[in-house]
């Protein structure tokens, strides 16, 4: 069996495969690109006794690797709406709120309810989270300026990210019920 007779072969079901396990069609993917690879550099293809059983073995290990490294969450990750029309934080807070007195208002409480957020944060997550959310600085430039190791950076912000996404979320449905349209 050569590699494109297996790709056609097993391609769309280990696609399904991993869509069913991840997140983002993003991430499926980048994992299917991965077992794809990993196949291609594997010299005694012909020799092994059960090629389905190896490539949902690369995909399940692809799948578990995905999901140890810590990634970063973005404030514009949170969005509303169905995935045709998301509608991100940054976005609300750049609509013209000019002809609506309503929108105004939220927008002044959303800044007041981040504000106060952000300040039962520890003094070291509320920095990382300003300066990479609010002055678009990267965590590895906030990570340089503060002699701290990346990984930590990380992890104040995910820290960070998840209070901030349990204090806004009555705030984030309010908006999505009364200025979205469904």
């Amino acid at each position: 069996m050569t590699i494109s007779e297996v790709v056609k072969l097993y391609g769309l079901q280990l696609s399904r495969f991993i869509k069913s396990r991840t997140k983002s069609l993003e991430d499926s993917e980048d994992i299917l690109q991965e077992v794809w690879y990993q196949v291609s550099r594997l010299t005694n293809f012909q020799d092994l006794d059960n090629i389905s059983a190896w490539l949902y073995a690369i995909t399940k290990n692809k799948i578990i690797d995905l999901y140890r490294k810590k990634k970063t969450d973005y404030l514009e990750d949170y969005s509303f709406g169905d995935s045709e029309d998301n509608l991100g934080i940054k976005d609300i807070l750049l609509i013209d709120d000019s002809a609506n007195p309503e929108l105004s208002i939220f927008k002044e409480l959303f800044w007041q309810e981040l504000s106060e957020a952000l300040d039962e944060l520890p003094e070291n997550q509320k920095t990382v989270f300003v300066e990479n959310e609010i002055e678009d600085k990267t965590l590895q430039q906030i990570a340089d300026a503060h002699g701290e190791n990346i990984k930590t950076i990380i992890s104040r912000k995910g820290y960070a990210t998840k209070h901030l996404r349990k204090k806004l979320l009555p705030l984030y449905n309010e908006f999505f019920n009364e200025y979205t349209p469904l």
